[in-house]
């Protein structure tokens, strides 16, 4: 039973996106609330045994016999697990709404969202090449499917070809990846590699180095690292708008979770190879995304630009962690952070156009404080969150990711990585400025649209926890478990149990 319980959560994610597929047979029988709230109620049983050995330090690998030693079941895959669960529950509230507003949406579209976590999840407790390749795929293709989903509009169709394509192309650089690095070690389990690593230090280890540069390359492009992020824009603007949102915050958060496991436990002896290589990245991705984020007029581009830009300060925290163990913390807590604002700010639009097309660019936000009060405010925090302002989790995320760059001795990426954060402060603000100091436009302006709904709550509970994320210990010393204290405790758990032997 001790062993069981590490795999229920899984097992219960796949059982439901299975469940759904067959409910989905009986498209007449059901609806599509029917099937977020089947979802939802699997998804919570899911988080909640994930949350049982939760914030315990652990290290397990249970049926061994079974899955011979390709998945690790630990604090820091839980913890990640937990991250996925509550990003996609969160992602299907928010969207509960939009969802029923699309005819286009049918039963196979939660069943694929499900596998999709399903694969995240795997992803996160892989601990050999081919299957986190595996995992990986089974996220990437239904990910695909949902951003082609509606076949009739022209963007999905643009949007799925360009992400399939480049997406099928940088899966091969990680199969070659892979064959290298069995070529050059005669295994392809991180824990064996590892040991391969340690005992040939002053051998000839060329081959390993490229094989691992390949794959390297994969996971620049799954989180729109310079030169890789061409497809952001286009996957992003042309994907649903709820989408979008799970592609921007959850399925990030599972592209780190295996490559942190993987530079941490495994490799760390040589990650200091590629730091001239992440260096220029960096430079790069911070300057392109901030560029790309300025010049665009639609909501749905900049803020798919200034997620590149977020990028730019999560390899911040990658590129220290040679240096600094506290930047692995660092990056975990900035992924949570960014989970938080992204899936917010997003998902209002997707709640705002829930029921109409308009509130697409700048000028179509002007005057919705007045409209609606509530949503300015909430659209208010997250920016302000995404721009690193005070009071909010995202400042805390900002300052941890850029004082661990500093003990690492990356001054000078601080700097630019700062000055990107000035100029983030005019796109963000330009938003907020549109909706609370100028006129509503009279085309936008919508009497019957009703915010009492679930999507309403969900975004309601994401503002609280931008702002008791950003100012926790001061308002809520009283309850322990939400101090932001707390929550650093538990990403330290997390990374700590990739080192238990």
């Amino acid at each position: 039973m001790s062993q069981l319980i590490h795999i229920l959560p899984a097992i219960t994610v796949l059982v439901a996106a299975l469940a759904l597929m067959f409910m989905s047979m009986y498209e007449k029988k059901f609806t599509v609330k029917n099937y977020i709230w089947v979802a939802s109620i699997f998804l919570v049983v899911a988080l909640f045994m994930s949350l049982v050995p939760f914030g315990d330090l652990y290290s397990a690998r249970p049926y061994n016999s079974i899955f011979n030693d390709v998945l690790i079941f630990d604090s820091f895959s839980n913890f990640f697990n937990v991250l996925l669960i509550a990003g996609t529950i969160l992602t299907l509230l928010i969207g509960e709404h939009y969802f029923q507003h699309r005819s286009y949406f049918k039963g196979e579209f939660f069943s694929i969202l499900l596998f999709a976590l399903f694969g995240m999840m795997l992803l996160a407790n892989s601990n050999e090449l081919v299957t986190a390749y595996i995992a990986l795929e089974i996220a990437s293709f239904a990910v695909y499917v949902m951003v082609g989903y509606n076949s009739d509009d022209k963007l999905r169709v643009e949007a799925i070809f360009k992400y399939l394509v480049l997406g099928s192309f940088i899966g091969a650089f990680y199969l070659l990846g892979v064959v290298l690095v069995f070529g050059a070690t005669q295994t392809t389990n991180l824990s064996e590699i590892a040991t391969y690593i340690a005992n040939n230090q002053g051998g000839d280890l060329a081959l390993l180095y490229i094989g691992l540069t390949l794959i390297l390359f994969t996971f620049l492009f799954k989180i729109a690292a310079f030169p890789f992020q061409s497809w952001v824009l286009d996957v992003y603007r042309g994907a649903p708008m709820i989408i979008t949102a799970y592609m921007a915050s959850t399925f990030k958060i599972a592209i780190f979770s295996f490559f942190l496991r993987a530079v941490l436990q495994d490799i760390a002896p040589m990650i200091d190879f590629w730091d001239g290589i992440i260096y220029a990245i960096i430079i790069f991705t911070l300057i392109f995304g901030t560029w790309l984020a300025i010049t665009q007029q639609i909501i749905k581009r900049m803020l798919a630009a200034s997620s590149v830009v977020h990028t730019g300060y999560l390899l911040l925290a990658f590129i220290s962690l040679g240096q600094n163990i506290h930047a692995a913390y660092a990056t975990v807590f900035y992924l949570i952070a960014y989970l938080i604002s992204a899936l917010g700010a997003f998902g209002i639009i997707s709640h705002i156009i829930s029921q109409t097309k308009v509130r697409i660019t700048y000028d179509d936000f002007k005057g919705l404080a007045k409209e609606r009060p509530f949503l300015a405010a909430a659209m208010t925090i997250f920016l302000f969150s995404l721009a690193g302002i005070p009071g909010t989790i995202g400042f805390i995320g900002k300052f941890y990711v850029f004082t661990e760059a500093i003990n690492a001795g990356f001054m000078s990426l601080v700097i630019l990585a700062i000055l990107a954060t000035f100029v983030s402060v005019y796109y963000y603000l330009k938003l907020i400025a549109m909706m609370y100091f100028y006129p509503t436009k009279e085309e936008c302006v919508s009497n019957d649209f009703n915010d009492k709904r679930i999507s309403t709550y969900a975004i309601a509970f994401l503002a609280v926890a931008t702002i008791v994320g950003g100012i926790g210990n001061a308002v809520v010393f009283f309850m322990p478990s939400l101090n932001i204290d707390t929550l650093i405790d538990l990403t330290q758990i997390s990374i700590q149990s990739l080192f238990i032997k």
